[in-house]
């Protein structure tokens, strides 16, 4: 993994580091969250888990063509191992946004076929495309054409109307046959009439046994896991069945979770000895990021969750979000914030394992 030696290092749009050749560890991953997986939870996140795959919010190819790309693309070198999460069907423009991924830098290109939202599915983008396999696979080929990066596919285990084990086979087989050779399977099917996203993510039953499945009938594929996990424990046992295991919402209410990642999946040691130690961390890069111009609040809503359960949590939590939004708040709010949790004598990372 690439390390930074300063933070000037790290402020630099990533087109510099060449990650041609380097195939990320998905044997533990942050899934990517629309508002949630930006790179300002990333870089809380990264303080607590050198070897995590983190994943970008999904950025549709129009807006890379169309719109603000550096915006788009922007992150910093600290954040890796990072992939880049896609939204299109268009293959053109798919292999244009692998080549952008390969230029700025990303450890991977993903291609995000388990979106259940409207607004998404009108512009034929996420679950839908599980009604198109062949489609996916035009896609998918295109963009192992256009780049040396990997190239991998999120999506559900099927849709409302091909919901069938025989449907989400010929999905594989379709994508796999393109030269795909990771899945990342959300073990729900999407509601694509009815239900909000926001449902989606918990009404449809999980069914991990057909991500099981899928691994067994091809081992030759890298399967990772998605949907509902919040433990170690579950995640071990996922793991006697698939590659690897992908997590969402309780990696980012929970972050602290992660500080256990490195020595619970990877045998290295924690990067990181407290939450206190993590949140002082991020200070040199939430100052640059002021400087910059960007507004606390927009950094410090994902720094909410670090002292979740620790008591003055509450109170840490309540004096950003009271502060955060006002007129030239500064990094002072979050030092603040931070005296109001007693910082223990000795704590140790095993905290977060056994909270997981």
């Amino acid at each position: 993994m690439i390390k930074s030696e300063s933070l000037e290092d790290t402020q630099k749009l990533s087109g510099t580091p060449d990650r041609t050749g380097i195939e990320p560890s998905r044997r533990f991953c942050v899934a990517p969250m629309m508002d949630w997986t930006t790179p300002h939870y990333r870089y809380l996140a990264r303080q607590l888990s050198r070897h995590t795959l983190l994943y970008t919010e999904m950025v549709t190819t129009g807006a890379l063509i169309h719109g603000d790309t550096e915006r788009f693309l922007h992150h910093n070198s600290a954040e890796y191992p990072l992939a880049l999460q896609l939204g299109g069907s268009d293959a053109g423009e798919l292999a244009h946004c692998a080549r952008l991924a390969e230029q700025f830098g990303f450890s991977e290109v993903n291609l995000n076929v388990g979106c259940p939202s409207d607004r998404v599915q009108n512009n034929m983008i996420g679950a839908c495309l599980m009604a198109h396999p062949d489609k996916v696979a035009e896609g998918v080929k295109a963009m192992i054409e256009a780049t040396q990066l990997p190239v991998t596919v999120k999506h559900r285990i099927g849709i409302n109307g091909r919901e069938s084990w025989e449907d989400l086979c010929e999905f594989v087989d379709k994508v796999s046959d393109a030269g795909c050779q990771t899945f990342i399977v959300h073990a729900r099917i999407a509601v694509l009439e009815g239900l909000s996203p926001k449902e989606n993510r918990d009404v449809p039953p999980l069914k991990y046994d057909w991500v099981y499945r899928l691994k067994q009938k091809y081992p030759h594929l890298e399967i990772i896991i998605n949907g509902g996990i919040k433990t170690f424990e579950e995640c071990h046992e996922h793991l006697k069945h698939t590659d690897g295991v992908m997590l969402g919402r309780e990696a980012y209410h929970n972050p602290w979770l992660l500080a256990g990642v490195d020595p619970e999946f990877f045998g290295t040691e924690a990067p990181i000895g407290s939450r206190h130690d993590a949140l002082r961390a991020m200070y040199p890069f939430i100052q640059s990021e002021l400087e910059r111009g960007v507004f606390l609040g927009h950094i410090s809503r994902h720094l909410l969750g670090l002292f979740h359960g620790v008591p003055g949590g509450r109170q840490f939590r309540r004096y950003i979000s009271e502060n955060a939004h006002k007129p030239g708040a500064d990094l002072g709010v979050i030092q603040t914030a931070l005296e109001k949790v007693r910082e223990p004598v000795q704590q140790v990372v095993s905290e977060a394992t056994e909270s997981a």
